[in-house]
């Protein structure tokens, strides 16, 4: 992957900076988070977004959070850690990686309660991710054949994560064996993350990328000009459900219209085997602003930032240890030893 494409977090010398992803493509800018609420602000605002990024940012900001809390009374360390992990947990409700990074760092101070073992946690939070996206990569770039079309929705790259991507490694992973091929990108209203972020990013490695309204997919189809999708998820429940951007299940519908595969990145972190299915997930829904524009008539506005696409619309959930194939929740679950 090229440098051209900024981190969408840094964390050095104990200071977290976050990409400003609102201002993207036009605009490269950090945050320098120094509290909770700065935190929360830039996970709720969609500064940082992207399953595993708001994990990674989520367990720093916790970190930033705890810096003048005294460790030398642990019981109040533990206390406080719970109460801003829960606070920062309440910035996105429905992505699964906000919660299980802030619990991750709690499950360490039950054991070690001091700023070093969190650091170290969030840290290793961190390095995961990278290692995991490179799994993914590798698990999936031979579904990438050569001359191949791809199309993605929202964005499960780079920027949704510490590198590579979720969706996009192996996208990546084949750009860098040199294997020619052409992606498609779903801008993804109403906050256009495949039109300022998925298009950006894939241009900038130099990648063969094709921008389209999120209305054309199904015209591509008809004229077989789409040969696999693969898209992120927010969380995956335990029967093999997808919680993804709003718009996903539009696609799964019309690639199982058009005996198109479907495909789904999913690291570990984001598979959920607490929750049975889709219909459990509280489904976040976010300010009217967002789909009003100035052409729009001032009405009511219904604006869900997700939706669930059932795991029979799903050919297989790429994980970095392997794809889980139908029975998806079975299958993925021994993969994953959960």
């Amino acid at each position: 992957m090229t440098h051209a494409t900024p981190l969408s977090i840094t964390w050095q010398d104990g200071q977290l900076r976050l990409l400003d992803q609102r201002l993207l493509p036009h605009t490269v800018s950090y945050l320098e988070i120094e509290n909770a609420e700065q935190a929360w602000e830039a996970i709720n605002t969609l500064a940082v977004r992207g399953a595993p990024a708001i994990g990674i940012a989520a367990a720093y900001g916790l970190v930033v959070a705890m810096g003048g809390v005294d460790e030398a009374d642990s019981a109040h360390f533990r206390a406080e850690l719970k109460r801003n992990g829960d606070y920062l947990v309440s910035s996105r409700p429905t992505a699964v990686n906000l919660a299980w990074a802030a619990h991750r760092l709690q499950a360490r101070a039950e054991r070690e309660p001091t700023h070093g073992a969190i650091r170290a946690e969030a840290e290793a939070i961190h390095e995961e991710d990278r290692a995991i996206c490179r799994g993914i990569g590798e698990q999936a770039k031979d579904l990438i054949i050569p001359n191949a079309n791809v199309l993605t929705h929202c964005n499960a790259g780079a920027l949704a994560v510490s590198e590579l991507g979720t969706a996009t490694a192996p996208l990546y992973l084949s750009h860098a064996e040199g294997k020619p091929f052409h992606v498609y990108v779903d801008e993804t209203r109403p906050l256009m993350q495949g039109a300022r972020l998925t298009a950006f990013e894939l241009n900038n490695a130099g990648i063969s990328v094709e921008l389209i309204c999120d209305n054309m997919a199904a015209a591509l189809m008809s004229q077989g000009a789409v040969d696999l999708a693969i898209v992120g998820t927010d969380r995956v429940t335990r029967n093999g459900d997808v919680v993804n951007k709003i718009g996903t299940l539009n696609l799964a519908v019309l690639c199982g219209h058009f005996g198109v595969p479907f495909y789904v990145a999913c690291p570990s972190s984001t598979f959920d085997p607490l929750t049975p299915s889709g219909k459990e997930v509280v489904i976040e829904e976010r300010a009217p602003e967002e789909v009003l524009g100035e052409h729009a008539a001032k009405v009511s506005v219904r604006n869900p930032a997700f939706d669930v696409t059932p795991n029979s619309l799903v050919s297989g959930i790429i994980t970095e240890r392997g794809v889980a194939r139908a029975p998806l929740g079975d299958n993925l679950a021994q993969l994953l030893g959960t």
